[in-house]
């Protein structure tokens, strides 16, 4: 067997409607199903990339670092010039950016969905690792946009 790609990331949230605004309407996510306790969303590339579904209670403060997901990884670029305007939409929509990294390879900022789910947005700034896989392991370094 060999994995192919990433499909899709299911998410369990407690508020469908203000996930669903958080994903379509902040992050730009196409919304090709919404029904009751579940919606799922594609950039196009495939059948559905994120699928919500809605479990009710309230979020659960996360205890860092533990065993499970980290975060989630969205490309937004190719350019500093897109992450800046990324950063513009963030802070419009009054999102908190917890984290902005260079990666070397990528230029990443860090956010937390409604339900506390940590969410990397990146613009791809080098193809380096193409060539030297190794780059993707350069020492993190604060980002300066």
């Amino acid at each position: 067997m060999q994995i192919k790609e990433l499909g899709h990331v299911v998410l369990y949230v407690t508020n469908l409607e203000r996930s669903v605004h958080f994903y379509r309407d902040i992050l730009g996510f196409t919304a090709i199903a919404v029904q009751p306790g579940v919606a799922a969303f594609s950039s196009g590339r495939t059948h559905y990339e994120l699928l919500l579904i809605e479990i009710g209670g309230t979020p659960v403060a996360k205890q860092t670092p533990q065993p499970g997901l980290y975060h989630i990884g969205f490309k937004v670029g190719d350019t500093d010039e897109e992450l800046r305007l990324v950063i513009r939409d963030l802070n419009k929509n009054n999102i908190s950016i917890i984290g902005a990294t260079d990666h070397g390879v990528t230029h990443s900022l860090y956010i937390e969905d409604p339900d506390g789910n940590e969410l990397e947005l990146y613009v791809d700034v080098s193809d380096i690792w193409k060539s030297d896989p190794g780059a993707i392991m350069m020492p993190p370094r604060a980002l300066h946009l």
